[in-house]
This record gives structure tokens, C-alpha cells and sequence, in this order.
């Protein structure tokens, strides 16, 4: 059975179709071309011609003739659109041209950057040219670096790499600054929030070097479909960026079906779980000969699903290698393996965490199951786009966990469909950011007096700073690193704070293991002694935390339950940045101090979310300054409705906010936090607060203040179509916690303050 015939299939199954929230169909498109720029160097044109390239698309030689004009571009177009070609073909005619040309890529995983290197070996060998390209990160041998760092004309790497292995060891990539042309940035929808803040900040210290040896290099930049991506290049880079979003790829035709499976008891707003659902579908689509590839967010969901179709195709001699799982933890020769089995069509189905979701050369399948939303547009779309790489006709399965974001992606289908009204957000001035970079970039070369660092605020101020704490010494114009320690390697791309938690697994008494870290503000949460936490859909229970040596130590278990730490928070007020006051609704933009204090914990029953019991936490509080936006309630309004109703109509409110905020936001629900306060200390008022929940703030309260009507029209949408009753976890939050009125009253506070806002 093909594709066509399984759609023909499906929508007469009434049992199926009752299920579909949405079936779109999104029509075929063909390709628009363009010729090779004559600019572009002649011997690669007979290299691609022999690999059946005879045109390039219109988007592909729209930006192959801006960079080779010497401007700084960003190509915006779906999955399997060819974005390679808009940065492999310049570099390469720039180094045929001038052997000297150095090109230095970034891709945010190392799957990625194998997979790049592998194309782009491919054609090097066919033109049978001398163009050294190598990959440097930590797997990269010690024999093989010395020479990468004399003689790669292309350098592949991560902005971990760049960052810790690279710049602070300029002196020893003398070639590479004093000739690099071209800054090549793939999947920049990755770096958001504080991964995006700190490589805007490393790039920063990249071009500062780059100026003392004497280069300007152009930056070509990739990225999947995201509302702003002009903005977020610019804002990287800190310069004028050439946008190129003109795809002329073709496409076949696409069936994108949301799937919300039946709901188990409709007062409590539970449905079956999503997991089996999509362990039928998958099954389904196996069983029908059509190459499919299914996306989990959890590794042990991977396993899982992949057990069950091993099972259904396993052979008497017990081998099922037409499925394969595929995540981190697989050894790089496995996970090649597997990439080669489905570009060869010799793998039926592969389950998968995000780890294939980026651009890694996997060939063509015909069908794709996300399990859950994937936590952003840009990675749904990255998801689905594995399906349908060819012309025919391929097909898209959403299946929704109870999760209340999956809910309103399955009850609000155009939210994925249309155009995304999500921006990628970041700052890169950010004081705690920023701070850890100007330590990394003195370190690199001393600051000269008056020096900019990219579009930094106030830099002497910074330099100033970091002198009287003797970090730096101020010297005949000059500030000098005097410190003893090593900047580059006390910092994290990935978190705001400097002094991470680390992890540490004691399973094995023999063998104990680092499994992650985790920021200090988010520790008292998830890492207090008897805390269920969960790692790569594991669980491990918190043996020991150690505050002062920033150490914790976790032992496997396997237990029925989560926990939840009941977490106190107290807002005070710093700084009001903007305030404004509409027709009785106070709305402000504020700098906050937030005081945070974890108490007790529950342990919750997975699925039913009931409370089994609770323990006490003893752990001292954490603060942070950070960024906030706030509704005040208008008088006429709390005055009317009593205290119980108000309070339960904010809570919903808030919990309708955590749902939308991240959608349009564009961050992880850890990201942003949000209070409520009956009568708040800063405004003396019933107050709704939003703020960053990350030490000086990544911009996304600046960003909620200016989609205010947005977000609380999108909350009004959920709260009013939901079926519940009462309430449930995918609307205003369960009866149990906001009483019988609250999503009545939730939606009355919505109605009231959208008729006042503009």
C-alpha cells in the first residue's frame, strides 16, 4: 500500500476520523531554477552537472550571487530545500580561486557537522581539487589538530568548541584569523534565549580577533522557517543582513493529520495516553511497506516504541533490522550505520529523539508521527520535513499527548499550519552574559581604552568593573587579564550562571559518572534530597545535594511517581522601566528581584496526578534580578466578584499564560514564569506577573509586553473552546486546584481586560 491509497483508507475509517482534529492537505509545488552566477568559479559547474544538477534553485543562486558580492546573507527555507548549496558553493569557488581562503563552519551538533563534512567531501573529490576540510571538536585525535590548525581551508566545529578550544588558543590559528572569508552559521532557530545570548557574544569575540589579524569575513547564515529571522541574524552577527527566503525547491503533495486521541473521562479532562496511539499508527505505516520515521521527546520512549515494532517485524531467526532507534547515547559509527540504512531504503521504520531532526542527509521517507509537540514551530516543521524530502506524496501524523501545549497545538491546528507569529528571542547585553565575556575576550587580547566590544553598552564601565575586582589590570591604556584561571572553561554556553550543578550518578558504587548539570536557580526545584529526577526518560532519586560544593548525587530507581516542590517565590520591585495605564488596566515593564524559597515537596502519581505523600526541603534561598511585564486587574473589576472567585479566575489566567507564553514566545516553558498576586507589594492591586526566569532577563517580558493583546486573546481561545467542564490540565488547570468557577471566572477576567486593552 502507497501513501495515496493509506489516506483513502483512513479518512473512511470512522473510528479513526473521529480522533482528527485536522486533516490538511498542502498541495504539491514545483521548482522554480535559476542559472549558475557567473561569478561562481568554473570548474564547479561540470562537478554538479555530472551529479544531475544542471540549474540551481532560485533561492540557491539568489544566495550564491549575494555572497559572492560580498554581503552578509540569511537563507530562510524549509527542510531538504538544498540550504547546503548556498554556503558550500561560494566558499568552494572562493578557495579554487584564492588557496589561501579560510572558511570556518558552526553547526550546533556533531551528527550535523559529520554529516556536512561527508557532502562536502563528496564534491571536492569529484572536482579533484586539494580543499583540506576537517572536522574540530572533542573527538577530533590530538595528532590530527596541529594540522587542521595550519592547513584546514574549511574548519568544522560547535559554538562549545569555538568558544573554550578556539579563540582562547588564537596564537595557535594564526592562518585561519589572519585569512578567514566566510562565517558560515547553520540551524541559527537553535540559538535562542540564553544559548543565542552567549553566542552573540562569542561571535562578538570571533570578529575582535578576526580585526586584529586583519580579516573581514562574511557571514552566511541558515536557518528553518521562524518569524524573525532577518532580526535574529543581526542580532548575532551585529550587522546589516541580506535576507533570502525565496524557496524554490519542489515539493510533493503533503497530508498533515492532527490526531487527538479519545478522551477516558471527560471530567477530568484525561485522555489515553498518547505513547500507544502512536505505537499503532507507527505499526500501521510498517506494516503497509511505507518508510516512516517516528519522533519522541524522550529516550526511553525511543526504546519503547522501537521494542514494539522490532517485534512485529522480527524474522524466526530473530533479526529485525528494518527498525532502528536512533539517539544520543549510540555510539557516532551505530548512528552512521543507521543514516546510510535509510538513505539506501534499507531501514523500514526509525524511532527517534530530536537527534535527527536537524539537517543530517537521511534520504527520502514517505511518512512521519510526531509524538507530542516538539516544544517550537521551527522543530515541528524540522520533523515533519523528514517526510516528503521527493516529489511523491508523503503523509504527517501530530498525535497530541494530554500535555496542555500539545492540546492547543491539536485543538489550533493553524498555529502550525499558517504563518508562525513565534519570534526567537535573545540578548545579548544581557549583564550576566555579557560580563562573562568581556572576562573571555580580555583574556584573549587586552581591551584598549575606549574599545567596543560589537554593540555592547558602556564597555569602560564593564572593564572598569572587572579591574577593581582585580580580575583585570588597567595599564598604559590597556586592560590586561591578570587573573590565574582560564575564563573560557568556567563558562556555559547553555546557562546565565557561571556556577552550574553537576549531576552525578552513584548506581554503580564502582563507577560514578557526570550525567548533565544543572543552573543553581533551577536546583532547589528538581534537585532536593528524595527528588525524582528524571534524565533521558530515566529516573533517578536525589541522594545527596550538596549546596556549597554545587554537587549532586542521584541513584537510579523506578518508581510509579514524580515530584513537585512547592515553590515560594516573592517579587519586589527595582525599577519600573515603562508603565502605562489603560481605561483602568495598569501595565508595566519593570527590572525585579526574585526571591525564591522551595519548602516541601509532593510526590505525584504519574498519569492521575494524584499526591501520594510529602517530604520537607531544607535549602537555603536563591535570588535573581531579572526582567517582568504585569496586568493590574481594574477596580470595577475585583470589586464585584468575591475573593475566593478572584483567585481562582487569576490562577487560571496564569496557568493559561504558561501554556501560551512559550508558543509565541518562542522558548521552553522554563523559560518564562508566571505569578499571580491577589494584592501585589509593587502595585497594591490584583496583578498577573510574566517574567524571565533567568538572571538579567533574555527579553522575552520586553517581547510579552508588546504582544499583550496576543497573549491574552490566545489564553481567551483556549479557555473557551475547551470541552471540559470545570476546567482541566489542558485549559485553565484541574478542578482540584482552581475550584468548580475558575475557568468561568478565568474567562471573565480574559473578556474584561481584552474589552479595556488595545
Amino acid at each position: 500500500m502507497n501513501v495515496d491509497q493509506l489516506t483513502q483508507v483512513l479518512r473512511q475509517d470512522p473510528l479513526f476520523m473521529e480522533n482528527v482534529t485536522r486533516w490538511e492537505v498542502i498541495p504539491a509545488r514545483e521548482a522554480v531554477y535559476a542559472d549558475f552566477p557567473e561569478t561562481l568559479d568554473a570548474r564547479l559547474k561540470p562537478v554538479l552537472e555530472g551529479r544531475g544538477i544542471h540549474r540551481l534553485y532560485s533561492h540557491q543562486a539568489h544566495a550564491v550571487r549575494e555572497v559572492l558580492s560580498g554581503r552578509d546573507v540569511v537563507v530562510v527555507t524549509p527542510t531538504a530545500s538544498g540550504k547546503t548549496m548556498c554556503y558550500n558553493l561560494p566558499v568552494l569557488s572562493a578557495i579554487l580561486k584564492d588557496n589561501d581562503t579560510r572558511a570556518l563552519y558552526l553547526f550546533p551538533t556533531k551528527a550535523l557537522s559529520a554529516d556536512q563534512v561527508s557532502e562536502l567531501y563528496e564534491l571536492i573529490e569529484a572536482m579533484g581539487v586539494d580543499v583540506k576540510t576537517y572536522t574540530y571538536d572533542g573527538d577530533t585525535p590530538a595528532a590530527a589538530r596541529r594540522a587542521i590548525r595550519q592547513a584546514g581551508h574549511i574548519v568544522v566545529t560547535n559554538p562549545d568548541m569555538l568558544h573554550s578550544g578556539i579563540l582562547p588558543h588564537h596564537t595557535k590559528w594564526v592562518k585561519l584569523f589572519e585569512n578567514l572569508r566566510y562565517i558560515v552559521i547553520d540551524e541559527i532557530h537553535t540559538y535562542r534565549g540564553i544559548f543565542g545570548s552567549n553566542l552573540a557574544n562569542v561571535l562578538r569575540r570571533l570578529l575582535r580577533l578576526c580585526d586584529f589579524y586583519g580579516s573581514r569575513p562574511q557571514f552566511i547564515l541558515c536557518s528553518a522557517t521562524v518569524a524573525n529571522p532577518q532580526e535574529l541574524a543581526e542580532t548575532l552577527t551585529g550587522r546589516p543582513v541580506t535576507l533570502i527566503d525565496d524557496n524554490g525547491a519542489p515539493m510533493g503533495q503533503r497530508h498533515f493529520v492532527f490526531y487527538n486521541p479519545p478522551i477516558v473521562n471527560r471530567q477530568l479532562g484525561i485522555r489515553k495516553g498518547a505513547v500507544p496511539e502512536v505505537r499503532r499508527l507507527s505499526g500501521m505505516l510498517l506494516q503497509n511497506g511505507i518508510q516512516a520515521i517516528t519522533f519522541a521527546r524522550a529516550r526511553v520512549t525511543v526504546e519503547i516504541l522501537t521494542r514494539y515494532l522490532k517485534d512485529m517485524v522480527r524474522d524466526p531467526l530473530g533479526n529485525a533490522g528494518r527498525v532502528r532507534g536512533y539517539r544520543g547515547g549510540y555510539l557516532p559509527t551505530q548512528r552512521r550505520e543507521i543514516e546510510r540504512g535509510l538513505r539506501a531504503g534499507q531501514i523500514d521504520a526509525v524511532v527517534s529523539t530530536n537527534a535527527l531532526e536537524l539537517g543530517i542527509d537521511i534520504g527520502a521517507l514517505d511518512a512521519c508521527v510526531l509524538c507530542g509537540y516538539p516544544g517550537t514551530i521551527a522543530s515541528a516543521w524540522q520533523q515533519a520535513g523528514r517526510a516528503g524530502r521527493r516529489r511523491g506524496t508523503s503523509i504527517v501524523f501530530f498525535v497530541a499527548s494530554s500535555a496542555a501545549i500539545d492540546q492547543f497545538i491539536v485543538n489550533h491546528p493553524d498555529y502550525l499550519l499558517r504563518q508562525s507569529p513565534e519570534h526567537a528571542i535573545l540578548n545579548p547585553d544581557n549583564l550576566y552574559v555579557l560580563l562573562s565575556h568581556f572576562k573571555c575576550a580580555a583574556f584573549e587580547l587586552p581591551f584598549e581604552d575606549g574599545e567596543a566590544f560589537g554593540s555592547a553598552p558602556a564597555p569602560d564601565t564593564m572593564l572598569d568593573y572587572l579591574a577593581e575586582q582585580h580580575i583585570l589590570r588597567h595599564v598604559d591604556g590597556r586592560y590586561h587579564w591578570m587573573a590565574e584561571d582560564f575564563p573560557a572553561s568556567e563558562i556555559s554556553l547553555r546557562s546565565a550562571a557561571s556556577e552550574n550543578f553537576v549531576i552525578i550518578d552513584i548506581t554503580d558504587a564502582a563507577h560514578h559518572r557526570v550525567i548533565g548539570e544543572m543552573d543553581r536557580f533551577t536546583v532547589p526545584m528538581l534537585l532536593h534530597e528524595n527528588a525524582i529526577y528524571m534524565h533521558e526518560g530515566r529516573q533517578y532519586q536525589v541522594e545527596k545535594l550538596d549546596f556549597d560544593a554545587c554537587k549532586a548525587f542521584i541513584r537510579e530507581v523506578d518508581v510509579g511517581y514524580y515530584t513537585d516542590a512547592d515553590l515560594n517565590v516573592t517579587l519586589s520591585l527595582l525599577d519600573i522601566e515603562q508603565e502605562e495605564d489603560e481605561n483602568g488596566v495598569g501595565r508595566a515593564l519593570a527590572e525585579v528581584r526574585v526571591l525564591s524559597h522551595v519548602s516541601m515537596f509532593k510526590k505525584m502519581r504519574f498519569d492521575t496526578h494524584e499526591t501520594l505523600g510529602w517530604g520537607k526541603v531544607q535549602l537555603p534561598d536563591t535570588e535573581m534580578h531579572t526582567v517582568a511585564m504585569w496586568w493590574t486587574l481594574p477596580d470595577e473589576l475585583t470589586q464585584r466578584l468575591p475573593s475566593d472567585a478572584l483567585k481562582n479566575g487569576m490562577l487560571g489566567v496564569a496557568n493559561l499564560l504558561r501554556i501560551v507564553s512559550p508558543l509565541y514566545l518562542m522558548c521552553a516553558p522554563q523559560d518564562i514564569a508566571v505569578q499571580y498576586q491577589v494584592k501585589s507589594p509593587m502595585t497594591d492591586k490584583p496583578t498577573i506577573i510574566l517574567y524571565d526566569n533567568c538572571p538579567g532577563g533574555v527579553g522575552l517580558a520586553e517581547k510579552g509586553y508588546g504582544m499583550n493583546r496576543m497573549l491574552l486573546e490566545k489564553c481567551l481561545e483556549i479557555v473557551t473552546a475547551c470541552p471540559c467542564e470545570h476546567g482541566c490540565p489542558s485549559c485553565a488547570g484541574p478542578v482540584g486546584e482552581i475550584g468548580e468557577d475558575g475557568k468561568a471566572m478565568s474567562a471573565l477576567i480574559l473578556r474584561d481586560l481584552l474589552d479595556r486593552v488595545s
